[in-house]
């Protein structure tokens, strides 16, 4: 269905033009409520597209085509009838993402304004000013041009969370290139996939980073990713730690010789509203990991709405006094939306750091809060169960967080108790909480409770924000009653949704929207329930869920109980196959100093307490103590994983692990407790009569 936008030029170029509020067409016939409601949320999305600046106006507001067949008369059920769904939004529209995120508040007058403060792990800092920040981005985007990357090329970025990355980021979409970040902590292997899969033409990397007070080599890795067969012509490099490093002549090029002797000037290009602004890659459970395309005009909307909603200051007036950390590494998909371009689109001051939370001490993420006066703090919750680790008897009192006036969560559902601390310890007790869910594929936030809610529970994502939908459903795509566990669906996708895997359209289909696309709904992978209230409560991934002779078991509710515990500081969750119930509870817990050496009792003493918590049939089979769990770099726990090591069977993609070195430690503890259970096993049988 077509939905057409009527929008007059106010003003001719090459000032940014205006465009009339929205006219929404609901096509002919369309009088169900849902139709109505359908195109509804089509004109909310034209009117938060105004916020933007456009070279030249839309002429269609949105198209979608569910993945059915050819004729909707066709049944879908039919693999050979499918096709893949094509999104668009905002078509004919023309627009560049940096000039909205940077050229457009320096013509508004805040060209002084600090967009970036930086504090690298060592403690150098830096303050960027919008003009600042526009004069390196243009200078980026010149040396971009002089070697050779245009529009539709592909550029691999493989750096820490440093001002670089974000100039680089801005400046190939200044130019209608398209941007992959690698997490600078990614292997070889990992990001040799992703120069090759993509395409790239340039691989911009740097000497090394900084780590947990080290300076860690990184161009050696960047060397090795570039040997095989790959479209690569030059690797850009970024002088951050002075390390040796390997060169090569023709190929490699300093940042300071292309960029620095660059000019600040450059006339941008404006592009179609479709027109791919990056690529971004997620694991799976099976295969190679996806390219997820995000698309310039809908992505940047839903970015710059959403961010201002969670945000922003609810006074406008007010909105100077910002300061906003998204404390994720620039790679993930949150750092895109909520870290370069919601808050640059919106004209925010935020922070980035470079290192650890633990550099020099546990306490660094105080000291930054301070120090800037941050009023926006957003986190994943496995950070937070760190710092209740780290701080059991709360954040020491020297350290003044009275800027905190929001507090935000992300990654997976938080527990109650993480939630508790968070508020309670950074937030004196007040703060809003936005404890968001949303996905790389949506490419925004979908559910959150909104800042000004009157009331929060504690752990639940509550509800849909304005223009998008969601729902609960049963295998057959039925809604499911109250507190039933079902599938999480995304019933109405936002214009941030990505549009396609690169490279392979059907897994796009095949991964997101085979499963219901007579419904035309988005498979998000994830299993929720509804309360009583209404509300949604998040449960995992639904691979994660854990069917005990036939109890559905959440993970995450397991784990909270187990963090619930005085001794745990953290918990993975997982199911491991057994004979006689189908699945089987194993828990892999990391303990808090003074508890690690208490042996069996404190197993023992930990399935008893999830028993009763939740009951005797959560309790788990199987409590292996760990020094670490293995975490996405967006702080999710890979459950998979640890069922994988449990089991014995191969790993799959390991890729996107923030943490790999973990695995060691956690296959010597799995290997600790199976030998004693063995060695248990055999002392029963001799016992016995």
């Amino acid at each position: 269905m077509e939905y057409f936008l009527s929008s007059t030029v106010a003003s001719s170029a090459p000032a940014p033009v205006s465009l009339a509020p929205a006219q929404t067409a609901v096509p002919a016939g369309a009088t169900s409520r849902a139709a109505q409601a359908d195109g509804a949320r089509v004109t909310f999305w034209a009117e938060q597209a105004l916020r933007l600046d456009w070279a030249e106006p839309w002429h269609t507001t949105h198209t979608f085509e569910p993945a059915g067949a050819p004729s909707m008369d066709a049944s879908p059920d039919h693999d050979t009838e499918l096709r893949v769904p094509a999104i668009e939004w905002f078509a004919g529209g023309r627009l560049n993402a940096a000039v909205n995120c940077v050229d457009r508040h320096v013509r508004a007058g805040k060209g002084a304004k600090v967009a970036l403060f930086f504090e690298g792990e060592p403690g150098d800092r830096r303050a960027v000013t919008y003009r600042e920040l526009q004069d390196e981005v243009c200078r980026a985007a010149n040396a971009l041009q002089a070697l050779g990357i245009g529009k539709g090329d592909r550029v691999v970025i493989y750096l820490p969370v440093i001002v670089e990355t974000i100039v680089i980021t801005l400046a190939v979409a200044r130019i209608g290139a398209i941007h992959s970040l690698v997490f600078g902590g990614f292997s070889a292997e990992a990001l040799k996939f992703r120069v090759e899969d993509t395409g790239a033409k340039l691989l911009v990397t740097t000497d090394g980073h900084f780590r947990r007070g080290a300076a860690v080599p990184v161009k050696a890795n960047a060397d090795a990713a570039v040997s095989g067969d790959n479209s690569i012509e030059h690797v850009l490099v970024v002088r951050r730690t002075g390390s040796d490093i390997e060169w090569t002549d023709g190929r490699d090029i300093w940042w300071h010789d292309a960029v620095g002797h660059a000019s600040p000037e450059h006339t941008a290009e404006h592009f179609d509203a479709e027109t791919p602004l990056f690529i971004m890659y997620t694991s799976g459970t099976t295969g190679q990991p996806k390219g997820l395309v995000h698309t310039t005009g809908g992505y940047l909307t839903q970015a710059s709405y959403s961010h201002e909603l969670l945000f922003s200051h609810p006074d406008p007036t007010l909105r100077d006094r910002d300061v906003h950390w998204c404390t994720a590494d620039l790679a993930w998909v949150t750092a895109h939306t909520y870290e370069i371009y919601g808050p640059l689109s919106n004209g925010a001051t935020q922070v980035i750091y470079e290192g650890t939370p633990t550099t020099p001490h546990p306490g660094r993420h105080f000291d930054i809060i301070e120090r800037y006066g941050v009023t926006s703090y957003y986190t994943a919750p496995t950070l937070v169960r760190s710092l209740m680790g780290w701080f059991p008897d709360g954040v020491p009192t020297h350290h003044d967080l009275s800027s905190i006036r929001l507090l935000g969560t992300v990654g997976e559902a938080v527990n109650p108790q993480a939630w508790h601390w968070l508020r309670d310890q950074l937030g004196r007790g007040t703060a809003p909480m936005v404890d968001t869910w949303w996905q790389s594929e949506t490419g925004a936030t979908i559910l959150s409770p909104r800042p000004g809610d009157a009331a929060f529970k504690p752990g639940c994502a509550s509800r849909a924000l304005p223009g998008v939908g969601v729902r609960i459903v049963d295998d057959a795509g039925e809604d499911v009653a109250p507190d039933v566990q079902g599938l999480l669906v995304v019933d109405a996708p936002g214009p941030a949704m990505a549009r396609t895997v690169w490279g392979n359209p059907q897994r796009y289909l095949d991964s997101y929207w085979r499963k219901f696309a007579k419904q035309g709904y988005f498979l998000a992978g994830d299993g929720a329930r509804y309360d009583a209230d209404g509300d949604i409560w998040i449960l995992g991934r639904v691979d994660d869920v854990i069917n005990v002779s036939g109890h559905r078991l959440s993970t995450i509710e397991i784990e909270s109980a187990l963090v619930s515990h005085p001794a745990v500081i953290e918990a993975g969750v997982t199911p491991v196959a057994d004979p006689l119930t189908g699945h089987a509870v194993a828990a892999f817990v990391v303990l808090r100093p003074a508890a690690a050496d208490a042996g069996s009792d404190i197993r023992e003493a930990l399935r008893a307490h999830v028993a009763q918590k939740i009951g005797p049939i959560a309790k788990p089979a199987a409590v292996v103590v760990v020094p670490d769990v293995p975490k996405t770099r967006s702080g999710k726990i890979m459950r998979r994983l640890l069922t994988q090591m449990f089991e014995g069977t191969p790993l799959g993609d390991t890729t996107s692990l923030q943490n790999e070195e973990s695995l060691s430690g956690i296959a010597a503890a799995i290997a600790r407790h199976q030998k004693t259970r063995h060695l248990k096993t055999r002392h029963n049988k001799k016992e016995r009569p």
